[in-house]
């Protein structure tokens, strides 16, 4: 299985990869685009020159790294991908042939914490708005993807990757919900500024409180992006 699992920034999914990392039957891949992504919009990304040393590939070479052999000769991989890397020029066509779930978040939630690294954000950057235009193109491809909401699993770890597996046709490994303290090997080359508080965690945090309150561009920029969310929303994964 190629699990290809698509989220936007701040979102759980450095430790859904960590979790899937665990299991005897998977290598995992962080962000394989960002190198890529970063060479056409020329953005100035933290950490800009260690992400394009790191992923030296061309946008051509990822997607046939992504439907080539599985690394490690591990039975499954999982592919953690950022929705807002996908601009026009990164291909698409190796969807097909992965099992695609979509992870969402509150847009207040992923606008307050990623604003903190990333002051200038925009809503190309937290890409709500490009994760429904994929789920749609997955859906024209005759799949059925799956949604799964973080507060979700945050809730209820255990019970909502037992149900995500289940939904993906894997077995539970219960090795999912503990990992190491610290910087992982396959952690991507941004790791300093973006999982410093994920290394210091051993497993999934409890559920979170009430939504922040935003003020002037970041409130403009959660509601904007909450139509999209909702429409991912209404498909996630229930109990």
């Amino acid at each position: 299985m190629r699990l290809a699992m698509w989220s936007g920034p701040r979102n759980l999914s450095s430790a859904m990869m960590y979790a899937f990392a665990q299991r005897s039957d998977f290598a995992v891949v962080d962000e394989p685009f960002y190198g890529p992504y970063l060479r056409l919009t020329g953005l100035d990304h933290p950490m800009r020159a260690e992400v394009l040393a790191s992923r030296a590939e061309t946008q051509v070479e990822v997607e046939q790294s992504l439907i080539g052999p599985i690394p490690n000769g591990k039975s499954h991989v999982y592919h953690k991908h950022m929705c807002q890397h996908m601009i026009d020029g990164i291909p698409r066509s190796f969807m097909d042939a992965c099992v695609n779930v979509f992870l969402i978040r509150h847009p207040a939630r992923v606008v307050a914490s990623f604003m903190k690294g990333y002051p200038d954000t925009t809503s190309d950057d937290i890409g709500f708005d490009r994760q429904l235009e994929l789920y749609d193109y997955v859906t024209s491809l005759g799949q059925t993807p799956v949604v799964i909401d973080s507060a979700d699993i945050r809730r209820n770890p255990e019970a909502m990757l037992q149900a995500l597996c289940a939904a993906i046709g894997l077995d539970w490994d219960p090795a999912m919900l503990q990992w190491p303290k610290g910087p992982k090997p396959y952690d991507g080359a941004w790791a300093p500024v973006w999982y410093t508080s994920l290394h210091q965690t051993t497993g999934f945090a409890g559920p979170e409180g009430d939504l922040p309150r935003l003020e002037g561009r970041a409130h403009d920029l959660a509601e904007g992006a909450l139509p999209a969310y909702n429409a991912l929303r209404a498909r996630a994964l229930t109990l």
